[in-house]
């Protein structure tokens, strides 16, 4: 190839975008992430420092992108106020905004979405027939980004425990009886194998 072709080339080679991550090593470099944020020991990990050893790294089910699936949130006829108990006793404002309807491995599903006080995302809090023996028994949270069209994509890939599970000083909103499945998810964080005989 003649030398004025080449260069040309290579510039096109290294301007172009970087290959977009594929959506398991996506995944994976979060939770990496994860661990690194909890063992910093920092205000924004719940580890406590002595703890690091009996949580991290944090444990999860294999990465399985059929637990990613579309949704539509049905919103609710009125947005209402309610009072979500919480692990420490008290009780959580929140505001019910609607209905996320959609299917995992054929079966159809729903779960209530809320927004916290002071936040925009979708908090949606959920327990299913691993809470309590694969996962942690007060359930696990997702939390979704507004969109303007009310398809959403519900990831339990990226389902998480609830802070309080790591350290009991956090006051974490129980999922309501609306959000209990009715079968197992076995996607997003998992007890260790040491908790899962006898979860925390």
């Amino acid at each position: 190839m003649r030398r004025w072709l080449l260069l040309p080339l290579l510039l096109v080679a290294a301007c172009s975008p970087e290959p977009a991550q594929d959506y398991g090593a996506r995944i994976a470099t979060e939770r990496t992430h994860k661990d690194e944020m909890f063992r910093s020991g920092g205000e924004d990990s719940p580890v406590l420092a002595k703890d690091v050893g009996t949580f991290l790294p944090l444990a999860y089910f294999a990465i399985d992108e059929s637990y990613a699936v579309p949704a539509q949130l049905a919103p609710a006829a009125e947005q209402v106020r309610l009072q979500m108990p919480t692990s420490t006793g008290k009780l959580r404002e929140t505001t019910r905004i609607g209905t996320l309807e959609f299917s995992v491995k054929g079966q159809p599903l729903k779960l209530t979405a809320f927004l916290e006080d002071g936040s925009r995302r979708l908090f949606v809090p959920f327990s299913d027939l691993t809470s309590g023996t694969e996962t942690y028994q007060a359930g696990r949270y997702m939390n979704l980004d507004p969109t303007p069209t009310g398809i959403y994509i519900v990831d339990f890939n990226v389902a998480y425990h609830p802070y309080c599970y790591y350290n009991p000083e956090y006051d974490c909103p129980l999922p309501p009886k609306e959000n209990r499945l009715v079968v197992p998810i076995r996607a997003g964080e998992r007890l260790r194998a040491a908790d899962v005989t006898t979860s925390r």
